[in-house]
């Protein structure tokens, strides 16, 4: 602490003006109890002001020091480097989330994540190759890849309940991605009672979150997710009975997930996109363009173009482009030849 009597030209001192340590230009007396202080701030302005004792408590020498200086730890300042070579890693590397990932990825995947889906801002689509193409695999990258361009934080998987723990395991196994299971016990042990607002790495069973309007509530009320996955999205079916569209829970649990307001990228994942009913297909559409696919499809007036919002891919093209690429399809699913001990 200073006293008045202890103030004199050029000191520096703090408590004067807020923020700053000034230096005095004169002090003039005004009485035993005051004084006038002359004094310079950063930007060289002069001010004066009165200051009285009870100031004094806040009155004290600063020391003269650099603006900076280069006397820091360099190990702090080479991971901070580090940290921010990685987040702008993606700028040099298009494909970073396949080298920073426990996967080798075929041809066919990393055009569909690639070509297909991340071009698409916001992303609504609906991922249909043939069963043993590895979508699990493309949604993998699809989230990896979003999170390294920092356009991820929150994901939502949907998928049904014999398939939710595979979810868990491929996406930490493959892609050291931890996204927990969401359960009943799970809303009782929240404070909040609401997981969807309080998690940002989810796995729900479609039938739990269709049947469940209470989880219906919360899911609204948590705020925007960043992307939505529906896997076996086929099973969110509608029909038209007459000129009615009659609309299955899971139906209206798509509607509700693909809601601007819930996602900002949607993506369904089904190798059964099409029934064989042309209006049903339409119907389903509608879960990622509501305003194009509206109402009920009718020959010869309606046209259904989807090349821009689904690619299907079924295992005669896979099987022609597998093998123009060096790889070999086996059993059913689809593996490199180094996999299989070839060349």
């Amino acid at each position: 602490m200073l006293r008045l009597t202890d103030l004199q030209k050029d000191m520096l001192v703090e408590g004067i003006e807020p923020g700053h340590a000034v230096r005095i230009v004169s002090v003039s007396p005004e009485g035993e109890d005051a004084v006038t202080v002359v004094y310079r701030i950063s930007d060289d302005a002069l001010r004066d002001r009165i200051l009285f004792r009870r100031d004094e408590a806040k009155l004290k020498a600063a020391e003269q020091g650099r603006p900076w200086a280069l006397d820091g730890d360099p190990n702090h300042f080479r991971l901070a480097a580090e940290a921010f070579r990685i987040h702008l890693a993606h700028l040099f590397d298009p494909l970073m989330a396949i080298h920073t990932s426990n996967v080798e990825p075929l041809p066919h995947q990393i055009t569909a994540v690639y070509e297909s889906m991340l071009p698409k801002q916001p992303l609504r689509f609906v991922l249909a190759d043939d069963p043993g193409a590895g979508k699990t695999i493309m949604a993998g990258l699809l989230i990896r890849e979003l999170m390294v361009r920092g356009d991820l934080e929150r994901c939502l998987v949907v998928a049904p309940g014999s398939l939710v723990d595979q979810w868990q395991d491929e996406l930490d196994q493959k892609f050291n991605l931890y996204f927990e299971i969401f359960s009943r016990d799970m809303v009782e042990s929240m404070a909040s009672g609401n997981p969807f607002a309080e998690k940002d790495l989810l796995i729900c069973r479609i039938d739990q979150l269709a049947r469940a309007e209470d989880l219906q509530e919360k899911l609204e009320a948590a705020g925007q997710w960043d992307l939505i996955i529906v896997d076996e999205a086929h099973k969110m079916s509608a029909s038209y009975f007459n000129n009615e569209l009659k609309r299955t829970k899971r139906y209206q649990l798509g509607e509700l997930l693909g809601q601007g307001s819930i996602t900002r990228h949607f993506l369904l994942m089904t190798a059964t996109p099409h029934s064989g009913i042309e209006e049903n297909f339409q119907a389903f559409l509608a879960l990622v363009d509501g305003d194009r696919f509206y109402g009920k499809y009718r020959d010869g007036v309606h046209q259904i173009k989807t090349s821009d919002i689904m690619r299907r891919v079924i295992k005669e093209e896979l099987g022609l482009r597998l093998t123009g690429s060096g790889v070999n399809a086996v059993g059913g699913g689809w593996r490199s030849k180094r996999a299989v001990g070839a060349g």
